[in-house]
């Protein structure tokens, strides 16, 4: 067993390393989306090359091409620890969270609530925030608009045998603070609720076992997990085949098929065991005693973590002793993702220009997190300057990104 996380190997895996237009810059905007992992971008070329055909058919081509569908949702449905049915692929997560509010839509009775919370991306808050328009009561969970804290204590106080849905983010894309998502689900349950983790921003880091979390749905983007532009969806068998069918009637019957009405990217998914491919290539290089894939999953999430808090602590540390800047969220970086937003005296989209000229590509703006950003006292259209990166980051990239900032501010 390797303790610590190989970064050559890491970075080897990833064709954008040795892209000479890329040569030079540091990518610190990939809580927008991470670069695609050599295994995604070979089965997406092959998919093209030799399978472009409808699926399933009877000929050598059409089945290779369904074949490969189906490894990659049960493979990756192996790995979040759930069963291979209960997870579906859509257009993007944000689509994905509109169709089932459509679903939730029609099993509420008027007067039932859901709790949903001002730390999300507009995601998984504005679709449900429509429903108040079909008589279900909308009941917001707040953040400490100084730390941007989600207190499991203020949901407390909201739950009662009304609340049917909570839905909450495992970590925001701005405040970064990981939230206890089993703690949280053991709340709801416990009221007799279910649950909606957005799970965009943390996924990252390391795929959860979401069988262990107890979520009810767990939802995030292939795009910003080294694959391609597609949405994770778990759903629950129990609630799965519970809420109405949003899909084809003749697909009532499917449960990954039940909540995505439209045909799915089939080279997209495809390319998504690449995914699987990638966290096995980790797993194989670092361990060496066999395992099941949801413990081969723990595992490589934990070196991602490890190595991303062994980098993200000394900036977190020289960012906290400035007073010319506001750092979002929490000061360990035990407890954050390595997502750090910062509240300049000038706009996030000019700062992340700034940086742009020195080989520092990072982002500056709302990131769709206006809610989060206003309830922390932050105007959303001054927006924030955001830094962030994953496990293929170097300690050389982030000794280059202290510097810029140094300069910069």
């Amino acid at each position: 067993m390797t303790a610590e996380l190989d970064t050559d190997f890491v970075r080897a895996q990833f064709p954008a390393f040795s892209e000479p237009a890329l040569a030079g810059q540091a990518f610190f905007e990939n809580a927008g989306g991470s670069y695609a992992s050599g295994f995604v971008i070979d089965r997406l070329t092959r998919f093209y090359r030799e399978r472009k055909v409808q699926p399933y058919g009877p000929y050598a081509a059409a089945q290779l091409a369904g074949a490969e569908m189906d490894e990659a949702r049960r493979r990756l449905a192996a790995i979040l620890g759930v069963e291979t049915d209960e997870l579906s692929f859509g257009p993007s997560t944000t689509q994905n969270t509109y169709v089932l509010a459509q679903a939730f839509r029609q099993w509420m009775a008027p007067g039932d609530a859901i709790v949903v919370t001002d730390q999300d991306h507009e995601a998984n808050t504005g679709p449900w925030r429509r429903l108040a328009g079909e008589g279900v009561e909308i009941r917001e969970w707040k953040i400490d608009p100084r730390t941007g804290h989600l207190d499991p204590a203020g949901l407390a106080a909201l739950l009662d045998d009304r609340v049917r849905l909570v839905c909450f983010p495992h970590c925001s894309n701005v405040v970064a603070e990981i939230n206890p998502v089993a703690e949280i689900t053991r709340m709801a349950h416990d009221a007799g609720a279910v649950v909606c983790v957005d799970g965009v921003s943390y996924a990252p880091h390391g795929l959860p076992d979401v069988g262990a979390l107890g979520a009810d749905i767990y939802l995030f983007s292939a795009y910003k997990t080294y694959g391609p532009h597609q949405g994770l969806m778990v759903i629950r068998r129990a609630l799965g085949e519970t809420l109405p069918n949003q899909a084809h009637f003749f697909n009532a019957d499917t449960l990954y098929k039940r909540f995505t009405p439209a045909g799915p990217d089939h080279a997209q998914v495809a390319a998504c065991a690449g995914i699987a491919d990638y966290i096995d290539a980790l797993y194989d290089h670092h361990f060496d005693a066999p395992a099941e894939p949801a413990a081969r999953g723990r595992a490589v999430h934990d070196l991602m973590r490890a190595h991303e808090a062994r980098l993200l602590q000394p900036l977190l540390d020289r960012l906290a002793d400035r007073n010319d800047l506001r750092l979002l969220g929490p000061r360990q970086a035990a407890g954050r993702a390595p997502t750090v937003a910062l509240a300049l005296d000038m706009p996030g989209e000019m700062a992340a220009e700034r940086l742009a000229a020195q080989g520092i590509m990072a982002g500056g703006g709302d990131f769709y997190a206006v809610r989060a950003l206003a309830a922390q006292g932050v105007d959303p259209d001054h927006g924030v300057l955001r830094l962030s990166f994953v496990h293929y980051t170097s300690a050389d990239e982030i000794a280059r990104l202290i510097a810029a900032l140094d300069d910069l501010l």
